[in-house]
């Protein structure tokens, strides 16, 4: 777990955000169109929670789960077969060592100026959960994306369904700054979570981070400049891929723990699947 302290202000806006469509969507969509003790809308409450929760779950987990360290015992073995994938600096053609950590680096790992250290097969650092996006907590937050963009179109369809219903009920009006605000939260939200969503499944498929989709735009450009064909060194294969982030049983997918690994399991173990090298039976 990270042990800095994970509040900051984008931290409180997306709590108070859950919060928020949480209590909108039971006690003022729910219960305009169904009413609170009806079937359907008892329902739909204990629907809506359990993905609020799941959600939560998920964020939570994500934010405070240390993203993966590069152990300070780490030497490259260029001589490994085992390994044969090896990063090298841009310029010089040196082994990667980051000079800020007094470390080497190894493959798919980089230094986040905001932590103040490297990460092992970082993707990116997310303002929104006050954390680095890497190799142990990927799978939580790919799932966390998951469950937020359903919660936003299950609340959005409810806000929806509770328009359809006689507006002359009594405290009708005084829920209109309640529609409002929501449907100027929601249907931003959920199209900016597909999107992300999207994205995030593309990189998965294909076993890259944002990071290396980057670089790998660029790559392709000087490959094709000398005539050659670049492919992603970490490509596995869709299924391979999909196991090698989510983990290899597939029920536990949508649950928000690691997909890789467990506390005590040694570095190589997490060093292999970082690079792509193994995946997580």
């Amino acid at each position: 777990m990270a042990s800095s302290s994970k509040l900051s202000p984008h931290v409180i806006v997306v709590s108070l955000a859950i919060v928020y469509v949480y209590l909108s969507t039971i006690f003022v969509f729910v219960k305009q169109w169904f009413g609170l003790g009806s079937s359907p809308g008892i329902m739909n409450t204990v629907s809506f929670t359990a993905v609020a929760v799941m959600c939560i779950c998920n964020y939570v987990v994500a934010m405070f789960t240390d993203p993966g360290r590069v152990p300070a015992s780490f030497i490259p073995d260029i001589e490994d077969s085992d390994h044969p994938i090896h990063e090298i600096k841009r310029k010089g053609g040196d082994l990667r060592y980051c000079k800020k950590c007094s470390l080497h680096k190894p493959p798919r790992s980089h230094h986040c100026r905001i932590c103040k250290r490297c990460v092992l097969r970082m993707d990116h650092h997310c303002v929104w959960m006050n954390n680095c996006v890497g190799h142990a907590n990927y799978k939580v937050f790919f799932v966390f994306v998951v469950y937020a963009l359903i919660a936003c179109l299950y609340s959005l369809i409810l806000l929806i369904g509770s328009l359809t219903v006689d507006t002359q009920k009594d405290g009708e009006g005084s829920y209109r700054t309640v529609y409002i605000i929501s449907g100027l939260l929601l249907i931003p939200l959920s199209m900016a979570l597909g999107v992300f969503l999207g994205w995030h499944i593309y990189l998965t498929v294909q076993n890259k981070t944002t990071i290396e989709y980057y670089e790998g735009v660029r790559a392709m450009l000087l490959a094709e400049q000398g005539g050659n064909v670049y492919s992603h060194p970490y490509d596995l294969g869709v299924y391979e891929n999909l196991i090698t982030v989510l983990g290899p049983n597939i029920l536990c997918w949508v649950c928000p723990v690691s997909g890789y690994i467990g506390s005590g399991l040694r570095f190589r173990t997490a060093y292999d699947q970082a690079l792509g090298l193994t995946s997580t039976r």
